[in-house]
């Protein structure tokens, strides 16, 4: 059976869950931002999926190991964020490293980023719509 979804749209829903994930650790680390001794989060998702976009057309190779890259059919729906402490903060007086401004930011850009993921799908399932319907005749 052919698939009815093309790479793109693939990706596109790969990306928005990877997105709602990124939501949830920045969300945390913005409700966390008060917790003394809290080391903030940080998920970078942009490499793996493009690994996985890469890998997602080589055969019947199935990369299914813990720890190994997501290969073969399929490899967009397996792709796992990582989520580990973020480097690239300062640490303030009682150990807590979440910079509440450069968090809202990282927030407002993933979700504007997220939003054109959505509107990029609805123009994909317009256009499928379109051919289903015969053009609206």
């Amino acid at each position: 059976m052919a698939d009815l979804f093309d790479k793109t749209t693939r990706a596109l829903g790969a990306s928005l869950n990877l997105r709602q994930t990124r939501n949830n650790v920045i969300s945390s680390n913005i409700a966390n931002a008060e917790t003394p001794g809290y080391q903030a989060k940080k998920l970078d998702f942009e490499d793996a999926l493009t690994r996985a976009l890469d890998l997602e057309d080589i055969g019947k190779l199935q990369g299914e190991q813990p720890g190994h890259y997501p290969t073969g059919p399929g490899a967009l729906s397996r792709i796992k964020a990582d989520i580990y402490e973020n480097p690239d903060v300062d640490v303030n007086n009682d150990g807590n490293t979440v910079n509440v401004e450069r968090e809202m930011t990282a927030l407002a850009e993933n979700s504007i980023m997220y939003k054109a993921a959505i509107q990029l799908i609805n123009k994909k399932m317009a256009a499928l719509k379109y051919a289903a319907t015969d053009g609206g005749r």
